[in-house]
């Protein structure tokens, strides 16, 4: 087992480009915001998975304060999970998810 995970920080758009393009593990951005009930729910999902996959950064961008940003990656609703492999989006969820469906889209791009 590697260092333990960071649960999953809040960042700004530079930081986001930076972890985007110069990671070589798997990143799941969570655009969320702080008024969106399901987002609220989902965090402690997040933060779960967060510790149980330490081969996966987890990252948080909220929607109001980064609209540049979702716009440019298309999020019209959240909460949004947008996968990122080697700088390219591979995947995205949409919507409040439980543990053991995150868990699955997580370890199809583990393989």
């Amino acid at each position: 087992m590697g260092t333990k995970n960071e649960i999953a920080v809040e960042i700004t758009e530079q930081e986001f480009k930076d972890i985007i393009n110069n990671s070589h593990k798997l990143v799941i951005a969570d655009f969320f915001a702080e008024w969106c009930m399901p987002c609220v729910m989902q965090t402690p999902i997040i933060e779960e998975l967060a510790e149980k996959f330490d081969v996966v950064k987890f990252v948080q961008m909220n929607v109001d304060d980064n609209q540049k940003l979702s716009a440019k990656h298309s999020v019209s609703s959240i909460p949004c999970l947008i996968f990122f492999k080697e700088g390219k989006e591979v995947d995205r969820v949409i919507g409040l998810r439980n543990a053991e469906f995150l868990e699955e889209r997580i370890n199809e791009h583990l393989k």
